[in-house]
């Protein structure tokens, strides 16, 4: 039992004496244990090639995805825009979850409400859960928007958003001029990032389809960003930054840095900042529209090149070195603003890290999975600075991004040896770590079960966890960091190369064996 003048976390509390017995009643009481041997037997067969090939020929089975779902996207989508409260159409579970998520990741209490679909409304329709809803959200949370996704239950029985809204206005239950856009985002298709792109297009369509007479691209001298699922607050003030030195007026449509940041002084924030209603009003007149993450934004960057009418540039993620340039390229190629000699300087000492840490980081074998644009921009990257990708992993890419990645690393001879998954899991990136182990492997949290699996094979197995990407639940802080930009490639080059040597620190700690190689200076 805890004490008060001693408490203690779960590690070692769990380690006590009384724990250790309870644990172990339990187990021998409850759990049926296979016998020890047999455990160790499987797992050892587990980290075969024999295994890894019956892995990659399972179909109906996804483990440890690497993916959320789609309303999660939607839902950080909402949150970027002004006043407006994120609305989900489906069970109250769910939408727990999606604040949890959150929660975790950004350490920030999450605005999101349910209508809390249940039995009835699974045979009936949700419509009535809907009129309450909206009624019931409005009055209590004071929003100025409402931004409505739903859930697998509203979709497999196929409520219709549109109509239902309507309804509400018609019944009075809310304004008929009270702004409540939409997004169908079943979670059985798709994934976060699809989610998003599906909310964001419906905010857009909301307040602009039918609002385009007088509306002229480069009429009011901007530039539209649009960001896409990204949970490093500091990428949207990185591009801010970015752009005020260069002289740009810049708009990132959906900004949620000050909502999943706000300070703690007594002021509890439930709207805070996001991108202005007047500000998604106006991007059609903005100069052009930059997707900063395209190969998740296919539904938005058809409506705004259909609608809006911008030629979207052909961009990709601005992450390290040379898709940085192109980045800027492209936007003083548009607004005719130069590149100023700060930004040139900023450049340069980028330049200098990658001079200063290559040694270390050459020919070092790396495994990525993620998010497709960020495990694209992370490869290009990790060839930037002669790294070795070995195994490239995103669930949630599609067959055109698997080509196009093949096309980034045969450019490169340090791609010679990578391979590219698509729509694979976390289960099949474990029996690569073991049968084809890298130095280092990339990405979120869950990726601590691999290293754990494979440290748990012996210490010469093990493959270290580099966090970068989303959801990180298990250190702090890191959201509030970059990745794009110059500021974002020093940011993941320190993280990469500080990896690299605290390993070799952890291989070379033996008194007078093998600390011949424990230097000081690195």
């Amino acid at each position: 039992m805890q004490i008060v003048d001693d408490i203690k976390p779960c590690y070692p509390l769990f380690r006590a004496d009384d724990y250790k017995e309870s644990l172990k009643r339990k187990q021998d009481l409850y759990e049926e244990k296979v016998p020890d041997d047999k455990i160790a037997e499987t797992f050892e067969w587990t980290t075969t090639k024999e295994y890894q090939e019956l892995n990659f020929a399972r179909e109906a089975l996804t483990i440890n995805p690497a993916k959320a779902c789609q309303p999660l996207g939607a839902v950080l989508c909402a949150l970027g825009f002004e006043k407006t409260l994120p609305y989900v159409h489906g069970s109250q579970g769910c939408v727990a979850y999606f604040r949890t998520y959150f929660n975790r990741h950004f350490k920030e209490p999450i605005a999101c409400v349910s209508d809390s679909m249940t039995e009835d409304a699974a045979v009936f329709g949700g419509q009535k859960n809907m009129f309450d809803g909206l009624e019931n959200a409005k009055a209590l949370y004071k929003p100025e928007v409402i931004a409505v996704s739903t859930t697998c239950m509203a979709e497999v029985i196929g409520d219709d958003l549109n109509a239902f809204i309507n309804n509400s206005k018609k019944e009075g239950h809310i304004a008929q001029d009270f702004p409540v856009p939409f997004a169908h985002t079943p979670s059985f298709v798709g994934s976060h990032t699809t989610g998003w792109d599906n909310m964001f297009e419906g905010i857009a369509r909301y307040f602009t389809l039918n609002h385009m007479e007088g509306k002229k691209a480069g009429s009011n001298g901007k530039l539209n960003f649009v960001p896409g699922f990204e949970t490093y607050l500091g990428n949207y003030r990185v591009i801010a930054r970015l752009m005020k030195e260069m002289g740009v007026d810049a708009t990132i449509l959906s900004n949620p840095t000050e909502v999943l940041d706000t300070p703690s002084d007594g002021e509890y924030r439930m709207y805070a900042g996001g991108t202005t209603l007047d500000e998604i009003k106006d991007a059609p007149n903005a100069h052009n529209t930059i997707l900063l993450q395209p190969w998740q934004l296919e539904k938005t960057r058809k409506f705004v090149e259909n609608t809006w009418n911008h030629e979207v540039p052909k961009l990709n993620i601005p992450m390290g070195l040379e898709w940085t340039d192109e980045f800027l390229m492209k936007v003083s190629e548009i607004t005719g603003k130069e590149i100023p000699a700060s930004l040139e300087v900023e450049r340069g000492r980028l330049v200098d890290m990658i001079q200063d840490s290559h040694t270390w980081l050459h020919g070092k074998k790396f495994a990525l999975y993620g998010d497709p644009d960020f495990v694209m921009g992370m490869t290009q990257f990790l060839l930037e600075l002669g790294a070795e990708p070995l195994h490239v992993l995103s669930n949630n890419a599609n067959k055109r991004w698997g080509k196009a990645m093949e096309k980034l690393l045969a450019s490169s001879p340090f791609g010679a040896k990578a391979k590219v998954y698509v729509g694979n899991d976390l289960w099949h990136m474990r029996s690569l770590c073991f049968t084809e182990k890298p130095d280092f492997l990339i990405g979120n949290s869950y990726g601590k079960y691999i290293q754990r699996d494979t440290a748990h094979k012996g210490p010469q197995f093990e493959v270290p966890l580099i966090r970068l990407g989303f959801p990180i639940f298990d250190r702090h802080h890191l959201h509030r960091m970059t990745t794009l930009g110059y500021e974002g490639a020093m940011y993941i080059l320190t993280t990469l190369v500080n990896a690299v040597l605290e390993k070799l620190d952890d291989e070379t700690r033996g008194m007078g064996t093998t600390d011949y190689n424990y230097d000081l200076v690195r």
